[in-house]
């Protein structure tokens, strides 16, 4: 079970209950702590939550609250836990965790920001593209997509939330999504069909798996 999540490349966080349950604490006694210690929780940020309904085929039960922590709210939160073993080995995993995922998120907006340009190429090569397919920007966003992390745009989405595919990649899936937009461009300027470049991209992407 990961620690800390990230929708889209927002600000990461975790939860309370991924916090009661790697420091081995009741979730509602967390929760209350939380609720106790709001004002202090909320100087770093709002305090935000989900509201979970039961899973499906479970008896009874009402839809509960899940708090969302960002990085500083939940590193002040586990100081009011204790110093059991149990949470001080989960402070080194949040520490860890989060650090991580701030470095993903750099390395994302680098990566972002390299193909941005990129992505203007490609519009105006399709839009100047004699064998361009029906559907042809997202089709060939799709297919992109697909090369890269293995999903379209729906499913990514789906999975990791953001706006759009390309924000849902992670920094090294984006940047094999550029080495396939920049065959994708030559190879539409070179007059080439949407299967000529589907075929080049699933070989590039058979060839990255081996």
């Amino acid at each position: 079970m990961n620690i800390v999540y990230m929708d889209g490349k927002k600000e990461p966080y975790t939860t309370h209950d991924i916090i009661a349950e790697h420091a081995e604490i009741d979730n509602i006694s967390v929760r209350k702590l939380i609720e106790k210690h709001k004002k202090d929780l909320e100087v770093f940020g709002v305090l935000s939550f989900e509201i979970h309904k039961p899973e499906k085929g479970s008896l009874g039960g009402r839809p509960r609250k899940v708090y969302r922590l960002n990085e500083q709210q939940a590193t002040l939160l586990v100081t009011y836990l204790g110093n059991t073993e149990p949470v001080r080995e989960f402070k080194k995993n949040l520490v860890k965790a989060f650090f991580e995922l701030r470095n993903e998120v750099a390395e994302f907006r680098y990566q972002r920001a390299l193909e941005k340009p990129k992505r203007k190429t490609l519009h105006d090569s399709i839009e100047h593209w004699e064998q361009a397919p029906k559907h042809a920007h997202p089709t060939v966003n799709n297919l992109l997509l697909k090369g890269a992390s293995g999903l379209n745009k729906k499913q990514l989405m789906a999975q990791r939330g953001g706006n759009n595919g390309i924000d849902s990649l992670t920094s090294a899936e984006l940047i094999r999504y550029q080495a396939l937009e920049d065959m994708a461009i030559a190879m539409i300027n070179l007059g080439m069909t949407y299967h000529d470049i589907k075929t080049m991209v699933f070989r590039q992407k058979m060839e990255v798996s081996q």
